[in-house]
């Protein structure tokens, strides 16, 4: 059988506490459209119905740190106040999430599922981090698709970057970050980076 490399048994260990964030808001349902004519010109303007319907407008990922269902991801995939936050793990398995924290600085979040024994990542150490060490970028892109991995290295340490985005839309300061080659696909944000270890 041939070898397979080190790349197969990391996802194997990591994958399945790699999540799916779905992000939907309660959003005024459209029944039509209609003319409204200004300055001899005639444009089109959505019709709304009263009521309201839950809409998706968003994903990214995330995963879990602990069996009891505390889930790491980016701020800005979870930054708006008024949006709801759905974990999926699997098709069979989905989770209404509580927001519990978020840092805007250093761009994380924490979030809380309810669940038992679920399947979760270890932290790591980022002060052992190295220059050079080869990684793994793990996540669900577009909250679509199930795990994404690209690798790479560690190509910069202690980085400091200005964000923009966000609700409120704005530039936010970044620093002390890990700098890698790895491609980030769209929908990934939030998920771990890993080293060989797992």
């Amino acid at each position: 059988m041939a070898n397979k490399g080190p790349f197969v048994e990391i996802a194997k260990k990591v994958c399945p506490g790699v999540i799916t964030i779905v992000i939907t808001k309660d959003l005024p349902k459209i029944e039509g459209f209609y003319l409204f004519p200004l300055w001899g010109e005639e444009f089109i303007f959505p019709k709304f119905k009263k009521e309201k319907e839950k809409t998706k407008v968003g994903g990214g990922s995330g995963f879990i740190v602990s069996p009891d269902g505390y889930v790491l991801t980016c701020n800005h995939v979870v930054s708006d106040p008024i949006a709801d936050y759905t974990v999926i793990l699997d098709p069979k398995n989905k989770f209404k999430a509580k927001v519990l924290a978020r840092d805007p600085l250093v761009d994380i979040a924490v979030l809380k599922i309810d669940g038992k024994n679920l399947p979760y990542l270890e932290l790591g150490d980022s002060d052992k981090v190295e220059l050079g060490e080869q990684v793994l970028a793990i996540g669900n892109p577009l909250g679509e698709f199930e795990d994404t991995i690209s690798a790479g290295i560690v190509s910069g340490l202690s980085r400091k970057i200005t964000a923009y985005g966000g609700i409120p839309f704005k530039a936010t300061s970044l620093r002390g970050l890990i700098q890698t080659d790895a491609a980030i696909n769209p929908g990934n944000s939030g998920g771990p980076l890993v080293n060989m270890e797992g």
